[in-house]
């Protein structure tokens, strides 16, 4: 029992941490990208629907990825070329993506999915408990692990990061060392909406190996939440993906327990958790203050 509820929320918890991992490397340029939700939506419908065509989920998440970086390349050009207000530009992706996610899966809709299987690791996968929780799973939960390490290692450790933090901090004096700013947010922007799209792809082929319209349920939401719940750090995330990982499955099982509340209270509890989180947040304003990156959705035009 105790195993079957960790597997959950282990599989409810990591295309939270995937999204919000794309949206912090996108914000530490000091860029706001509002439509991670329409992005993920972009990048379950892409994966569904050429897994479907190809017979391959693996295809189908590389078809995820490439969805959510074109959308992502949208935003960067209408924020970055044309200097379009970062706010409006990110609700408008969503709705966007919503729409036409709704648009392209309309003939999917009821279609059994191909579920992307787990891999097992030799010898680690028979460990009791922690074997089929952590060796024993999708490669979508192994590329989450390594992103949170690799992402932590590039921002502290290399000199790309370092520029990429500068950026965020003070776009002018980093272009005035040199740096290229908007190039460096374009990248960012396409890393963060490919993993929008890879969080989607978990959706429809590990989390709900189906097609569903607005399927992602305001996960994309959640995931800006989730950046800066962690103070815009890759390991706090971890942490925090999980933690509503765990109240998503566990308003769930509270349901199926038959606990006399009513349901749809019980279905808002990530959404009320998630308010109650950046409450707590909001008091302490120093914290906050010191762990923003300064330059955050303010336009940069190298001219001006």
């Amino acid at each position: 029992m105790l195993e079957a509820i960790l597997l959950t929320v282990i599989t409810a918890a990591t295309p939270l941490v995937i999204a919000s991992l794309g949206e912090l490397v996108t914000e530490r340029a000091g860029v706001l990208n509002l439509g991670v939700e329409g992005m993920m939506i972009m990048g379950a419908v892409a994966a569904f629907a050429v897994t479907q065509a190809t017979g391959s989920p693996y295809i189908g998440v590389a078809a995820g990825i490439i969805a959510g970086g074109i959308f992502s390349l949208l935003f960067g050009v209408l924020t970055l070329t044309l200097v379009a207000n970062q706010v409006a530009t990110g609700l408008a992706l969503t709705i966007l993506g919503l729409g036409l996610s709704g648009q392209i899966g309309e003939s999917f809709v009821g279609q059994p999915g191909i579920k992307l299987q787990p891999i097992a690791i030799p010898l680690l996968s028979e460990i009791p408990l922690l074997g089929p929780l952590l060796f024993r799973q999708d490669i979508i939960f192994y590329l989450s692990v390594l992103l949170v390490g690799g992402i932590h290692w590039f921002l502290f450790r290399s000199r790309m990061g370092l520029k990429l933090r500068a950026i965020g901090d003070n776009h002018g004096s980093a272009h005035a060392l040199g740096i290229n700013v908007i190039r460096t947010r374009y990248l960012a922007v396409m890393f963060g909406g490919a993993c929008a799209g890879l969080a989607g792809a978990h959706l429809s082929l590990v989390y709900t190996p189906q097609w569903v319209e607005n399927m992602t349920a305001g996960r994309g939401w959640i995931a800006l939440a989730l950046v800066v719940f962690a103070s815009w750090r890759p390991l706090r995330v971890l942490a925090g993906g999980y933690l509503f990982g765990a109240v998503t499955i566990g308003q769930l099982h509270a349901q199926a327990l038959g606990i006399g509340i009513p349901s749809q209270l019980l279905s808002a509890m990530p959404y009320v958790a998630t308010i109650v989180v950046l409450i707590i947040i909001s008091h302490n304003r120093r914290t906050t203050l010191i762990n923003t990156p300064a330059s955050l959705g303010k336009p940069f035009v190298p001219e001006r």
